[in-house]
């Protein structure tokens, strides 16, 4: 077996162990539970997306055209 292990803000682990406890389980019990989820979905077991994201208009609809058949094209390979 190998450890897994990282540093996170102590009042986000403090959280981490208070939510643990309270469904009656241990943070190294959920970090174990994560990783089996995360390796059975290849990924994160979760969507991901960023609240961030910024997204720039096409200039043209042309262009929105050309963009959407390159992309199904590759899409169909």
């Amino acid at each position: 077996m190998k450890q897994a292990s990282t540093y996170v803000e102590d009042r986000e682990y403090e959280l981490f162990q208070q939510t643990t406890a309270n469904i009656g389980t241990t943070t190294s019990v959920a970090l174990r539970m994560f990783i089996y989820a995360f390796n059975d979905h290849h990924g994160f077991p979760y969507p991901v997306q960023s609240r961030r994201m910024q997204v720039e208009a096409f200039e043209t609809e042309d262009e929105a055209t050309r963009f959407a058949t390159d992309l199904a094209m590759e899409m169909v390979k």
